[in-house]
């Protein structure tokens, strides 16, 4: 395929819009033509200029007849205006106006022969469907793109359609088409108008926008994926008007993405959030162009009484803490401002983050022991009765080993075999099993039958069978208050 370089002709004269009509007409009439050179056409403009006279021809219109000339139309399609249902495979030249949903960061990627290109994702919708966009290289990158808001319109020109790896069609905006703010009103509905209430999600929805209280704490996790690259993700549950609650997976967020105070119970809405079934139902799953709403708050002084305290292989301590509510903290702190506190402690913290019970201390975060005045309540006052659990909150428990821990290994869907240890726990309210994934299995390992212990930091989950069950985090420590009794 030939293509003609303007540097060859000059065309200063040209308007940026004759320009590129010009451009595709020449182009087109070289693809019908390959034996012509863009020199030999060019001649020809000339000629055919100075033989119909000066003041009727443009070069675009010397080009039409040079074209019919030889038997050949170059007439270019005219822009299909298209709703988003509308999209088909293959689809070319096609122009619309839609609402911007979310948009992903501009990412780099190499190709085989060693160069690279820029790509970036914005979904957007309209009163109908939603759509992924995908613009490509200097499109990626136009100015004011990243300002784009959720609500905006834009108007996408002479884009065209590909399907993409689930088969669903893709608006792609290449060099020869262009995105702008859409300056006319429309029917484009409100983001407001097309939110969701958890209650109302149902599987294979994509592109949801949701909203929900957070129940629980709001974590970041780090992972390596099954193709050895480092990941992260956030993690939450997001609870329905009518309690319903659902897990949250964020996959490329992390605790930047989020406010540094959010308070228990605290309303949010995320955008771009597809639903599929997980281990138990169905989760929200989004990615890093997901726009995560909530709503923050003054970070306050946190006083706890110090429950445990633990090291990582990283030097961080971990600790738990109880406040005068009886409300179980999860405590990073990973610039050594507790290293002279122990467990028993009365402490003030000063959090560089707070996430309803999860608090992170950092080198900007101050720590003091303060007198114990009695307010807040020990371990044993803070233990929480079997029969009273419920999913997604972090407990203390006092219980006896029914059965001992039994390990075994899992296999992932990387492959990958991970550990896991298992024991059955009770007390006068009820039994509840205690499961210890991967480093917490070693601590299930040390349990024995009739153990009496003190199991901190355990977080409460719904099982496969819709019952509860605890497991062990990595704040989690457990302590005998025992030997074991003989229960022949």
């Amino acid at each position: 395929k030939k293509f003609h370089t303007m540097k060859s002709y000059n065309r200063e004269e040209l308007s940026c819009s004759e320009l590129t009509e010009y451009s595709d007409l020449l182009n087109k009439l070289l693809e019908l033509k390959p034996e012509l050179t863009t020199d030999a056409i060019m001649d020809k403009i000339r000629i055919k200029k100075e033989k119909i006279g000066a003041g009727y021809l443009t070069d675009s219109g010397a080009l039409f007849l040079i074209a019919s000339e030889m038997g050949l139309d170059i007439a270019t399609p005219q822009k299909i205006e298209m709703n988003l249902k509308d999209l088909y495979a293959g689809a070319k030249e096609i122009t619309l106006e839609a609402g911007v949903l979310n948009i992903s960061p501009a990412k780099q990627f190499s190709r085989k022969d060693g160069s690279s290109f820029h790509l970036r994702t914005m979904t957007v919708y309209d009163a109908d469907a939603t759509a992924s966009v995908k613009m490509w290289d200097e499109k990626a990158m136009l100015p004011g793109i990243e300002d784009l808001k959720p609500g905006d319109s834009v108007r996408i020109i002479k884009a065209y359609v590909k399907s993409d790896l689930t088969g669903a069609p893709t608006i792609n905006v290449g060099s020869g088409s262009s995105i702008e703010p859409a300056d006319t009103q429309n029917e484009i509905p409100s983001i407001d108008s097309i939110t969701k209430d958890v209650d109302e999600l149902q599987e294979g929805q994509k592109n949801m926008v949701v909203r929900g209280v957070i129940e629980g704490r709001v974590y970041g996790m780090e992972f390596t994926n099954s193709r050895g690259q480092p990941g992260k993700a956030l993690k939450m549950r997001l609870k329905g008007k009518s309690g319903t609650a659902m897990a949250v997976v964020l996959w490329g967020k992390d605790e930047s993405d989020i406010p540094d105070m959010i308070e228990d119970s605290a309303e949010a809405r995320l955008l771009g959030i597809r639903i599929k079934n997980g281990n138990q139902g169905l989760e929200m799953h989004g990615d890093d162009a997901t726009i995560i709403e909530i709503k923050g708050g003054e970070i306050k002084p946190v006083v706890v009484r110090i429950l445990s305290i633990s090291k990582t292989d990283n030097g961080r301590s971990l600790i738990l803490g109880t406040d005068s509510g009886s409300t179980v903290y999860s405590i990073t702190d990973s610039s050594s401002m507790t290293g002279t506190c122990a467990e028993g402690d009365v402490v003030e913290c000063m959090p560089s983050k707070v996430y309803g019970s999860s608090v992170a201390l950092d080198k900007n975060s101050f720590v003091r022991k303060i007198d114990d005045d009695g307010t807040i309540p020990s371990l044993s006052k803070v233990a929480t009765k079997i029969n009273q659990i419920k999913p997604d909150q972090t407990y203390c428990v006092e219980a006896i080993v029914l059965k001992a821990g039994e390990r075994r290994e899992i296999q992932t869907k990387a492959g990958d075999l991970i550990p896991l240890s298992e024991m059955l726990v009770g007390d006068d309210t009820g039994q509840i099993p205690v499961k210890g994934w991967r480093d917490q299995a070693g601590l299930l390992d040390e349990c024995r039958l009739g153990d009496i212990v003190d199991i901190m930091g355990v977080s409460a989950k719904t099982g496969f069978m819709g019952e509860s069950e605890l497991s062990l985090t990595a704040f989690s420590s457990i302590k005998k208050k025992n030997q074991p009794k003989d229960t022949s």
